[in-house]
């Protein structure tokens, strides 16, 4: 069955750094575009960046382009977050997703306070 396990997250300081990692297995993770969302305290959860399958092309949120950087390893089927000079209103639980398969994983809180 597909599995989508997110981890890396913590607790950390106002632009200091994070790296979030998801692990995929079930599914051909190679073949698919993969997403990483986040919902933050009392708003809907939205969409952060992709990366495509065939040229890992990328796309990001405006709030986060330039400060955040997906990748993925394909031979560990594994996708990542680059997170850098965080601020406070990055704190949100962060998921990632693959395309054309609703399921989402369990989440990894991210949390940016002083």
């Amino acid at each position: 069955q597909v599995q989508l396990v997110e981890s890396g997250g913590r607790t950390v300081q106002p632009g200091e750094s994070l790296k979030l990692s998801c692990s995929a297995s079930g599914f051909s993770f190679s073949t698919h575009w993969m997403y990483w969302y986040r919902r933050a305290p009392g708003k809907e959860r939205e969409w952060v960046a992709t990366i495509r399958s065939i040229d890992s092309s990328v796309d990001y949120h405006a709030s986060v382009k330039g400060r955040f950087i997906i990748s993925r390893d394909n031979a560990k089927n594994t996708v990542y977050l680059q997170m850098d000079n965080l601020r406070a209103d990055d704190t949100a639980v962060y998921y990632c997703k693959a395309r054309d398969l609703d399921f989402w994983g369990q989440g990894t809180q991210v949390t940016v306070s002083s």
